[in-house]
């Protein structure tokens, strides 16, 4: 797929599906408004928004391919590996993501008893239940943070993870999961590209050259969190190692963090490489 005089192109956004605050179609939409002519949504242990988006997404002529972002545990560290044109109902893809999706729910039940005993009480139960009512919909820690929000105990979702739920702090509970050696496996199965998200914002330089080695095939190189120096030294890392580049707004649509479908994007080369692989799973 020739995509050199398209628009631009974001392969890392995220809907009501997962954390996101913009249902699949609402998202097409705003990513039309903003010009982006080739996207992926990754949603966070799901793919339930995919089949959504690439059919309001044809209404604007804009291409789709199926994108994942699943979370890996190492060291009670969260790793997060993006899957790209991958098979969405492959079987045993389906199954790893129910029992990731059962373990988000978990912890969203542990960090929720975990606030109480500080004296910062949430009501869970409605973020439980739309779990439950909507087939595929995964939790995670955001939404507890807007929990905490409307329970007037902070000012902001950021406020949240700074003094609650961010790695040590009080309200955090350790994440239990498949490692990332396994996520990446796991994505190959469903015949996709697996791509380490954000390695800037963790510090995930060491880590690269290690999933490389078992068969990691690209980096995201451009993203938010990555300055120009960083998207320079990814950019320089992904050569060294063989691997593919990715990028994308890691758009949420949450308004405190500024950001818009399309506002970082991944140079149409770089997509071209991508679709090499499997020119079939673009639509």
């Amino acid at each position: 797929m020739s995509v050199r005089s398209a628009g631009f192109i974001d392969l890392h956004l995220h809907t009501t599906a997962s954390d996101g605050q913009c249902s699949p179609r609402e998202l097409v939409e705003r990513a039309a408004r903003a010009g982006v002519s080739v996207m992926a949504v990754t949603d966070h242990d799901t793919t339930a928004a995919v089949s959504e988006v690439r059919e309001a997404a044809r209404g604007y002529g804009i291409h789709t391919i199926p994108g994942i972002e699943i979370t890996a545990v190492d060291n009670e560290r969260d790793i997060h590996v993006l899957g790209y044109l991958i098979d969405p109902d492959e079987p045993g893809l389906a199954a790893f993501l129910a029992t990731q999706r059962a373990a988000r729910l978990e912890r969203v039940k542990a960090i929720s008893t975990r606030l109480a005993s500080l004296g910062v009480p949430i009501d869970v139960d409605p973020l439980l239940q739309r779990a439950a009512s909507q087939r595929g919909r995964s939790l995670g820690r955001p939404e507890v943070a807007r929990a905490m929000v409307a329970a007037g105990h902070v000012s902001s979702v950021q406020e949240a993870f700074d003094r609650f739920l961010a790695h040590g702090l009080p309200g955090f509970v350790p994440r239990e999961g498949a490692s990332s050696e396994t996520v990446v496996a796991v994505i190959h199965g469903a015949r996709g590209i697996a791509s380490l998200a954000h390695p800037g914002k963790f510090s995930l330089e060491k880590r690269l050259a290690s999933l490389a080695e078992v068969g990691l095939d690209a980096v995201e190189v451009f993203h938010p969190d990555h300055d120009p120096n960083l998207v320079e030294r990814y950019r320089t890392l992904a050569h060294g190692l063989g691997l593919l580049m990715t990028g994308g707004s890691d758009f949420h649509g949450d308004p405190a963090h500024g950001r818009e479908p399309g506002s970082v994007c991944l140079p149409p080369a770089e997509f071209e490489r991508l679709c090499e692989v499997r020119p079939d799973a673009a639509s």
